[in-house]
């Protein structure tokens, strides 16, 4: 019996299955479920999602302010005035500026570094938001007295902090890491409420 979705290297189903299998975590075989799962869905669910992949690459840009993703610049963090924007947190990716928003412990504003230092992988400074940084920091008029360095506490999480602490200690800013309330190697995206929200409360100065 003839294949009722015939397979060849440059067919539609082996493309989205190529496509699928670019996606970090996404192995071949869950490539091939998610490609034939979207093949039998209704034509409807298949058009959003390709509605919403284009508006993600179309709409979505980086605040030039904190440098989170938004679909609005100023984001809504930055353009909230209630916010204390004397104490200013920084995080490596956008997951782990919302783990600690859910916290609902904090109301400082956010700088994202998109990143960490690894030597090993090639990536130093210059390939991090840490020009942008600087520069709200020496604004006068952002009035920033504290940041809290809430990279994550690995190797490289580590050392992006004791760079970031003595690049702003000359700028006469305290400097701070989060409490060790959180476990050694684990990421911020997947730490419970309760355990981040106590990191922050009880944040240690960088020495």
């Amino acid at each position: 019996m003839q294949d009722r979705y015939p397979v060849t290297p440059s067919s539609p189903i082996q493309r989205l299955v190529d496509a699928f299998n670019r996606l970090p975590g996404i192995g071949p075989k869950s490539a091939q479920r998610l490609a034939y799962y979207i093949l039998r869905a209704p034509a409807e669910e298949a058009h959003d999602l390709a509605q919403a992949l284009i508006e993600v690459k179309e709409r979505v840009v980086l605040c030039s302010r904190c440098q989170d993703i938004t679909d609005q610049d100023p984001c809504r963090i930055c353009a909230d005035m209630s916010r204390d924007g004397t104490v200013l947190c920084v995080v490596e990716e956008p997951l782990d500026l919302r783990a600690i928003e859910r916290t609902g412990g904090f109301r400082g504003r956010f700088h994202v570094l998109h990143g960490v230092i690894s030597p090993a992988d090639g990536i130093g400074p210059d390939d991090l938001k840490i020009a942008q940084l600087l520069a709200r920091l020496r604004d006068a008029d952002a009035g920033v007295t504290e940041v809290i360095v809430a990279t994550n506490p690995n190797l490289e999480g580590e050392a992006t902090a004791m760079y970031l602490s003595r690049l702003l200690s000359p700028l006469g800013i305290k400097v701070s890491r989060l409490a060790r309330g959180l476990p050694s190697g684990a990421d911020l995206e997947y730490a419970d409420d309760v355990t981040l929200g106590r990191a922050l409360e009880f944040r240690q100065a960088v020495e």
